[in-house]
C-alpha cells in the first residue's frame, strides 16, 4: 500500500476501546486468543530480528570486502530476511505498535514506514537509467552536502555522511514516495532497476523472464560514490535492526509496562490497558483489512490489473511471489494459531462451526500460490506471471478474488467469538478502486 501508516479507525473499533472495563481489572485471565496472537507475534519479530541481524552482517561483509562473491552472499541474506519478515506483516492495521497505535508513538515510533514502505522513489537513493539510457543524479548517494526531497513542504537534510538518523529524517520527508529507509531501500541498493518495466511489455534490457536487477558490483569499488553506498547500506541495515527491537521489545513477556502487558489487560498503568472486546476487534479487523485490502488489493490486483512491474512488491529482486507467500502465512499463522509447524493454543478459527467456505476458499488460494512459486522458481517471475498474455494472470486475478472473500469471512469469525463486524470493517475505504 502507498500509505504504509493506515490504522483501523472504524467506529465499532472506537466503541470497542471505551465500552468495558479491561479484563484486568475484573481479575481475570488474559482471553486465550489474545495470548496466542501475542506468543505468535513475539516468537515472529524475534526470528526476523535475528534474521536481520544476520543480513546486517552480509551487508557489513559486502561493504569491506566488494566481489561478486560478497554480493550474491549479501543478496541471499536480503532474501533471507525478508522470508520471516513477511510473515510479521499480519500485525499491522490492527492498532498495534509496529503501526504506532495512538498513546505508544512515543514508545516505539512508527516503525512500520521505515521498515517497508513502497513503492520507493528509487531515484532520490540513487542513479537510475533513464529513456535515453544516460545515468540520473541528484540523489542522496551523489550528494554530499544537504538533500532536500521534491514533494510537499519538504525538509533539508545534513547527508555529509549517511547515517541511521538522517535517513530516518529523509524517510518520507516531502511524500509518501519518498523512502530512503528499509528493507526495499537495501534491496534498490543491491540488484538496481530491473529495467523491464521501463518498457513494460518489450523486454529490451535484461531480456529474460529469471533475470531480477544487475546492478554491478563495480557500483562499490570503482564508481566515484562507492563509499558512500557503503555507508548507505550500513546505516539502512542499522536503522532497520534498531525497529525490530523496538518490536520485540513490544511484544515481549515478563515485562508489565510494555505494549503485550496493556494488550493481554495486564499493564501497571491499568489505564493503558486494551478492553478484550476491544483487542479482538483490532485483530479480527485488521486481519481482514490486511488481507482483503492490503494483500488481494493493492498488493496484488493494482500490480496484475494496471499491468506494472513498478507496482509489484520487490520489483529490484523479483521476490514478490514470495512476499506474497508469506504475507498470505502470517495470516493463515493467526487464523489457525500456528507457526513454524508449532501449536500456540487457541486460534480465531476454533469457535467457528461452519467451516467449509472458508476452508475451501483457503485450500483454492494454497494451489493457487504454490502454483505462483513454482512458476517463479523454474519459468517466470511475478513480472512476467502478470503480463495480459500470459494465462498465468487470469489465475492471479481468481487468487487476488478468493484472498478478498477469505478477508471478508472475518466477520463470521469474530461473530463466532463474541465480536460485532461488517464489511466495512473488513475493507479498508481508501484502498485504490480498480
Amino acid at each position: 500500500m502507498k500509505t504504509q501508516n493506515k490504522i483501523i479507525t472504524s467506529t465499532v473499533l472506537a466503541f470497542a476501546i471505551i465500552s468495558a472495563p479491561s479484563a484486568a481489572f475484573w481479575g481475570e485471565e488474559p482471553n486465550q486468543i489474545l495470548e496466542t496472537y501475542a506468543d505468535i507475534a513475539l516468537q515472529n519479530y524475534s526470528d526476523t530480528l535475528n534474521d536481520a541481524k544476520s543480513m546486517q552482517v552480509a551487508l557489513n561483509s559486502f561493504s569491506k570486502r566488494p566481489s561478486v562473491k560478497s554480493m550474491q552472499n549479501a543478496k541471499a541474506a536480503w532474501l533471507n530476511a525478508r522470508e520471516s519478515y513477511g510473515q510479521t506483516e499480519i500485525f499491522r492495521l490492527s492498532n498495534g505498535p509496529i503501526d504506532a497505535e495512538e498513546g505508544w508513538q512515543t514508545v516505539y515510533g512508527a516503525p512500520e514506514g521505515q521498515l517497508n514502505a513502497w513503492p520507493l522513489d528509487e531515484n532520490m537513493i540513487d542513479y537510475t537509467i533513464d529513456a535515453k539510457g544516460r545515468k540520473t543524479s541528484g540523489n542522496i548517494i551523489d550528494t554530499k552536502g544537504t538533500f532536500k526531497p521534491t514533494g510537499e513542504k519538504p525538509q533539508a537534510v545534513n547527508i555529509r555522511k549517511i547515517t541511521p538518523a538522517a535517513l530516518s529524517l529523509l524517510n518520507e520527508n516531502g511524500g509518501d514516495a519518498n523512502v530512503a529507509t528499509g528493507y526495499h531501500a537495501i534491496e534498490f541498493l543491491l540488484w538496481g532497476q530491473d529495467q523491464d518495466y521501463n518498457s513494460f511489455l518489450k523486454d529490451g534490457v535484461t531480456n529474460g523472464a529469471l533475470t531480477a536487477g544487475l546492478r554491478s558490483v563495480s557500483d562499490y569499488t570503482t564508481d566515484k560514490n562507492a563509499n558512500r553506498r557503503k555507508q548507505y547500506l550500513n546505516a539502512a541495515a542499522a536503522l532497520l535492526v534498531s525497529d525490530l527491537k523496538s518490536m520485540v521489545s513490544a511484544w515481549a513477556k515478563n515485562d508489565n509496562s510494555n505494549y503485550r502487558a496493556a494488550f493481554l489487560g495486564i499493564n501497571k498503568d491499568s489505564s493503558k490497558n486494551i478492553d478484550e472486546n476491544a483487542a479482538l476487534t483490532q485483530i479480527f479487523a485488521g486481519m481482514g483489512v490486511f488481507i482483503k485490502s492490503e494483500l488481494a488489493n493493492e498488493r496484488i490486483a493494482v500490480a496484475v490489473l494496471t499491468p506494472s512491474e513498478e507496482d509489484e512488491h520487490s520489483c529490484f529482486s523479483d521476490n514478490t511471489h514470495r512476499d506474497i507467500t508469506q504475507n498470505y502465512q502470517g495470516f493463515k499463522n493467526i487464523l489457525f494459531g500456528t507457526y513454524q509447524g508449532v501449536d500456540y493454543g487457541v486460534a480465531p478459527i476454533d469457535a467457528l462451526e461452519d467451516k467449509d467456505k472458508l476452508m475451501g476458499l483457503i485450500k483454492s488460494a494454497d494451489k493457487k500460490v504454490a502454483q505462483m512459486n513454482a512458476l517463479a522458481q523454474t519459468s517466470a517471475h511475478f513480472d512476467y506471471q502478470i503480463r495480459p498474455n500470459n494465462p498465468q494472470s487470469k489465475q492471479i486475478k481468481k487468487l487476488k478474488n478468493e484472498l478478498r472473500e477469505i478477508g471478508n469471512q472475518m466477520v463470521y469469525i469474530a461473530r463466532a467469538n463474541g465480536v460485532s463486524l461488517n464489511i466495512s470493517d473488513v475493507t479498508d475505504l481508501d484502498e485504490t478502486k480498480l
